[in-house]
C-alpha cells in the first residue's frame, strides 16, 4: 500500500516540478520578448488624430504636449471633458497651464493622482518632438504619448 501511494506522490511531485518548469520557461520567454520589443522594436507612432498642444510648453522649457484623443473618446463621452471646467472644442482656443490643472480644471479633471496619475509625471504628457505646432497631427508627426 505504501509502494502503490509512494507512486501517486512521486508522480505528483514529477507532474509539479513540470509545470513549474514550463512556467519558469514561460516567464523567462515573456522577459525576452518584453525587452525585445523595448529595446529593438521600430519607432512608436502615435494616432492619427493625436492632439498636439503647445501654446506655452516650449516657451516655458517643456516639450509639446502628446494627448491622444481617440484613446480618450473610446473611453469617455465628449461631455466628460468637453464641459463648463474643461476644453472648448477647438484646438488652440483652450489657455491651459499647469496651474488651472493642478485647480481640477482642463486634465486635472481626471489627472488628479487619484482617477489618472497627477500631473507631476510630467514625461507622460510633455513627450512631443520639439516643434510641432498645437493641432491635430498625424501619428507619424506625434510618436505618441510618454515617447520620445
Amino acid at each position: 500500500m505504501m509502494s502503490a501511494m509512494g507512486t501517486v506522490i512521486g508522480a505528483a511531485a514529477q507532474r509539479l516540478v513540470a509545470e513549474q518548469s514550463i512556467g519558469a520557461t514561460m516567464k523567462r520567454w515573456l522577459i525576452i520578448c518584453a525587452f525585445t520589443m523595448t529595446f529593438i522594436s521600430p519607432t512608436v507612432h502615435g494616432e492619427y488624430g493625436d492632439v498636439t498642444i503647445n501654446n506655452k510648453a516650449e516657451k516655458e522649457g517643456m516639450r509639446p504636449v502628446i494627448f491622444p484623443h481617440w484613446i480618450h473618446r473610446i473611453r469617455f463621452t465628449c461631455n466628460v471633458c468637453h464641459n463648463k471646467e474643461g476644453f472648448v472644442m477647438r484646438a488652440g482656443f483652450n489657455n491651459i497651464t499647469m496651474a488651472e490643472i493642478d485647480k481640477g480644471r482642463f486634465c486635472g479633471m481626471c489627472h488628479n493622482g487619484e482617477i489618472a496619475w497627477a500631473p507631476d509625471r510630467c514625461d507622460m504628457c510633455h513627450s512631443g518632438k520639439p516643434g510641432l505646432t498645437t493641432g491635430v497631427q498625424r501619428g507619424e508627426q506625434t510618436r505618441g504619448p510618454g515617447v520620445r
